[in-house]
């Protein structure tokens, strides 16, 4: 292994590159901030609050991100700690956001789950574990606002393991809780980390350290009147729980749990310093080609999110390239694989949230901003060597339908560039009546919420005031190239195209297309269409 080669196995295994998923309001942003409040990448965390807020959070960036205290976006950010370089993809917590959280944990290289201490294993929370399963990401567990009384510890950790059907072992265990709790004692380096100041979680806490066994004398007077309890539960757990097994937690058998509060900073530094010595750095993809190994290949990634008018002042759009092998290096070629065209690697960032930096090189597990003058989709290859795709993204029956009410619209022009680039983002699903003379765009979202950024962002990026009319439809399906579009004519159902001309059929309820499937049982209905 040459010099050159050497560099490059070392950049790759400081690697960190993972994922934050959570039920809205468990303390997913908060916790993001925390994290990059200890790496250094913030001097005063801000605490994520709705409009009378005197800062709001750095991840939060889009105008309706401040104005209702919630993440509808997925964002980048990326620190140094302890000698590893760490690249955080936080995601939308809200479920009418779910698809940009899965295209964001399609990147990542780990998820760290966040629990609610008080409130446990949440709806939204079961769908993404669900997601990072099918994605075969290890999975780590951060209990969160344990300076609130909430449930016991240990039916938290029964209630993961039924509920998820994972193991759950906590490598660290909570001192007090509410007002009382006060540290964490790791199990595994044996030694009780208490917590002091931290100015109400804006500032980095102060930390004190005492080795021992849970029953040592001087780890039972620092603990105080939580000692019988915490020994109590640590002696259940080594008797009848299971051992951390690095490969189980790989595999995505087993979950490692900490407990902390985000909010006041307790708990958050050993847990990212263990996180980062445990998580898995960047590894082979699947491809076409089949699994890319990062440290071999030459430089090749994959687009999995698009984000116009990050720069209000110009209006541009950035396409953002997970790396996946070999360097990234400005200003070299590349082969867009979906065209078949060569593309130079110009105008390229490191994202940070809102910001941006310049970037020469880059690295498996970096995330670069790439300047999109329109040419890339979500989904999208780049390599510098062979040309393979890397697996596609998926995009997800709508729930929800709204038709554009086009002749309430003065300025047509920017109505059609606004549709379609927030559709080439992801902010909604752009369909039309095929054969239509004038085209009425139709949108799918998962969510309302959805529709709601969309007329917020209509109005404040492109000038124009946007009405939409519900329509009753609750489910998509997209058909086979194929398939004989008459079938649909004279049913209850409604016949689209997508932007790629791909035909989606709308129903009220399932119990349509069971009943086309009775009739044409040769007939085939997918859920899901892929960003080719």
């Amino acid at each position: 292994m040459d010099a050159s080669q050497q560099e490059l196995a070392a950049e790759i295994a400081r690697r960190r590159t993972f994922a934050i998923i959570s039920h809205p309001d468990a303390g997913k942003t908060t916790l993001t901030e925390k994290l990059l409040l200890f790496g250094g990448a913030l001097r005063e965390a801000g605490a994520v609050r709705a409009q009378k807020a005197s800062r709001y959070a750095t991840s939060d960036w889009l105008e309706l991100e401040k104005q209702r205290g919630i993440s509808v976006s997925s964002s980048v950010m990326h620190f140094e700690h302890s000698g590893h370089r760490v690249n955080i993809l936080d995601t939308p917590g809200h479920k009418d956001f779910s698809e940009d959280t899965y295209r964001t944990l399609l990147a990542a290289d780990s998820a760290v789950m966040l629990i609610d201490a008080g409130k446990g294993v949440e709806s939204q929370t079961r769908k993404l574990f669900e997601v990072c399963r099918m994605s075969g990401i290890p999975i780590f567990t951060f209990i969160n606002k344990m300076d609130r009384l909430g449930r016991d510890p240990l039916e938290l950790l029964t209630e993961i393991e039924e509920v998820l059907g994972i193991d759950a072992v906590p490598l660290d265990w909570p001192v007090g809780a509410g007002r009382e709790f006060r540290g964490v004692y790791d199990r595994q380096l044996q030694k009780l980390v208490l917590f002091s100041g931290g100015k109400h979680g804006t500032a980095l806490v102060d930390q004190t350290e005492i080795e021992g066994a849970v029953d040592a004398s001087a780890v039972r007077e620092f603990m105080g009147s939580a000692a019988s309890e915490v020994r109590d539960a640590l002696e259940l757990l080594d008797g009848a729980g299971e051992p951390f097994d690095p490969e189980r937690v790989r595999a995505g058998a087993q979950t490692p749990v900490f407990f902390g509060s985000a909010l006041t900073n307790f708990g958050v530094l050993p847990f990212l310093d263990r996180f980062l010595e445990i998580a898995p750095c960047p590894g082979a993809r699947d491809s076409s080609a089949g699994p890319i190994d990062p440290a071999e290949a030459p430089f090749s990634g994959f687009v999995f999110k698009i984000q116009a008018n990050m720069d209000p002042d110009h209006r541009d759009r950035v396409a953002f390239l997970r790396v996946c092998s070999g360097r990234f290096v400005k200003e070299s070629n590349a082969t867009h694989v979906r065209t078949g065209k060569r593309v130079r690697l110009s105008k390229s960032s490191l994202v940070q949230a809102r910001g941006r930096e310049g970037v020469d090189v880059a690295y498996p597990g970096d995330v670069v901003g790439l300047f999109d003058p329109g040419i890339y989709r979500i989904g999208d290859t780049l390599s510098a060597g062979d040309s393979f795709a890397f697996e596609g993204i998926p995009s997800f029956s709508p729930e929800h339908f709204a038709r554009v009410e086009v002749a309430e619209v003065l300025n047509r022009k920017s109505l059609n560039k606004g549709l379609e680039q927030l559709a080439q983002e992801g902010a909604v699903q752009l369909f039309t009546e095929p054969g239509a003379g004038t085209a009425v765009p139709i949108l799918g979202a998962v969510g309302p919420l959805q529709f709601d950024v969309l007329q917020h962002r209509m109005s404040t990026e492109y000038k124009v005031s946007l009405k939409l009319t519900a329509l009753p439809y609750q489910i998509a399906r997209w058909l086979g190239p194929d398939t004989d579009r008459e079938i649909f004519r004279f049913s209850e159902t409604k016949l689209l195209e997508d932007r790629d001309g791909r035909a989606v059929v709308l129903a009220k309820s399932p119990w349509y297309f069971e009943r086309l499937q009775e009739k044409h049982p040769e007939l085939v209905l997918s859920p899901t269409a892929i960003h080719a």
